[in-house]
């Protein structure tokens, strides 16, 4: 296979782009058990890039000085073979880049985020974390990573000093048991589907989820939903802005329909400013429904936390406890499966009326519904140990179709209440958009009103009258 060649300018493009969460260099000089706490760190975390042959900051602070390339490909099979000599093995790819100016080449590796707790030739354990790959010594924080990767799943955490009747012979067993019919009973349910320990017959952490009536009674960490809503749009909302603070709690199925039914009936007292004027906020129930079973089904439960549900004027925030497991990422979430809490899905997916019915197709549905309401997709980001999806309720319309459309019911429009129309924030932003539309002769500054009072409107079409 050809090797790819690339130029000096490119080079310097990778000499000078800056180390972070996904991208790493190093000089030729660096050994194999530098590249594996590099790739190590890289797979304990969210996957990332390592160059070998472009010498980091520290090395060399001219970025036009940093080239450390081998003049044969081969001088890199080292480094290589200490990868993949790694136990758990990492997914990684990597290729050569030539440069006929430096008359060299430079190793560039591509690695994956892991399934496992990933860790070097001798035991040692890190993890990517800004433009740093730091050391986990203690082993709780290991195990956390594990719980955390979903390599080991806190479902199967047998909660100790609970009774087998807590689960097999809860109401919720019960009316779980009668809709479902094919279930002989309850006991031989629950062991054979790895709900209580098959020795002792002691409760696990899955089990107390789905069937205890009341598992925040028995659970070790906090279970239950938290929902909130501030009568605002801001990013940082005021303490007066706290008009609902709830918590929600039961086993999971219930939980999900307390907590959906919670957030529709506070949707409905919302209202916003749209192109035909002041209406009710409305998002499309699927995605909102995708999102929160997705919250509950694929949440660490190792963290003493609820999920939170925060609602705005014009937003929800939905913050759920733990990253996302396995070698899903934020880049492809709605392609990779990889399942936490597999029981507590099949579990789930056993019900008469299975809130997770789509298996696998949960967070595309959202993104379609979004799509179909003309409304600008979730927005999914990493924050520190938690997961937070955001579903805004912004038009997928550009500011300039939002305000023509306004003005196609409403005789003018001013800046403050183009910036509530269209999630703009900044004043002068917005005035960037009303000068766009002018310059397109779509629009004009209404003459009388200047200063805090100026508004805009469209420009009147001249009419011909022709005479005979």
């Amino acid at each position: 296979m050809a090797i790819p060649e690339v130029s000096k300018q490119e080079i310097l493009k990778l000499a000078s782009t800056v180390e972070d969460q996904f991208f790493d260099r190093k000089g030729r000089s660096i050994s194999g058990k530098g590249v594996q706490k590099a790739v190590v760190a890289f797979a304990n975390a969210d996957g990332g890039e390592l160059v070998v042959g472009v010498k980091d900051d520290k090395e060399s602070p001219d970025p036009a000085k940093r080239w450390d390339g081998a003049k044969d490909p081969e001088e890199f099979n080292q480094l290589i073979q200490s990868i993949v000599e790694l136990s758990p093995s990492i997914g990684f790819r990597y290729e050569f880049l030539f440069c006929l100016e430096y008359n060299g080449y430079i190793l560039r590796l591509f690695i994956d985020k892991s399934r496992e707790v990933c860790m070097t030739s001798d035991k040692s354990v890190y993890v990517r974390m800004g433009a740093q790959s730091l050391p986990l010594k203690e082993p709780q924080k290991i195990t956390q990573l594990a719980f955390s990767k979903g390599a080991q799943t806190y479902e199967n955490r047998r909660i100790e000093g609970v009774k087998p009747e807590v689960i097999v012979d809860s109401a919720e067993m019960k009316r779980f048991i009668d809709e479902a019919k094919i279930i002989p009973n309850s006991l031989s349910y629950a062991i054979n589907e790895g709900f209580i320990a098959q020795e002792d017959w002691v409760p696990l952490a899955s089990g107390a989820l789905l069937y205890a009536d009341n598992p925040q009674g028995v659970f070790p960490t906090r279970c239950e939903t938290r929902i909130v809503f501030y009568d605002t749009k801001e990013e940082k909302p005021e303490r007066h802005h706290l008009k609902i603070n709830e918590t929600i709690g039961g086993p999971l199925y219930q939980q999900i329909h307390a907590a959906i039914k919670r957030i529709t009936e506070i949707m409905s007292g919302i209202s916003i400013l749209t192109p035909a004027g002041l209406t009710k906020v409305s998002y499309p129930p699927e995605a909102i429904w995708e999102i929160v079973v997705n919250a509950m089904i694929h949440r660490d439960y190792s963290i003493s936390d609820d999920i939170q549900i925060v609602i705005f004027q014009n937003r929800i925030e939905i913050l759920s406890p733990g990253r996302l497991p396995g070698s899903v990422t934020i880049r492809n979430i709605l392609d990779v499966r990889d399942s936490r809490n597999p029981k507590i899905v099949k579990g789930l997916r056993r019900y008469k009326d299975a809130p997770n019915q789509d298996l696998g197709e949960g967070l595309n549905t959202a993104f379609d519904k979004m799509k179909e309401w003309r409304l600008q997709p979730p927005i999914f980001e990493e924050v520190g140990n938690y997961l937070k999806v955001t579903i805004g309720h912004k038009p997928l319309a550009t500011p300039e179709e939002a305000v023509l459309k306004y003005l196609e019911v409403h005789d003018e429009i001013r800046n403050s209440v183009a910036r509530e129309l269209t999630g703009i924030r900044s004043e002068n932003q917005m005035k960037e958009v009303f000068y766009r539309l002018r310059h397109r002769e779509l629009i004009e500054q209404v003459p009388e009103k200047r200063g805090n009072a100026s508004a805009w409107r469209k420009v009147a079409k001249e009419t011909t009258i022709s005479t005979p």
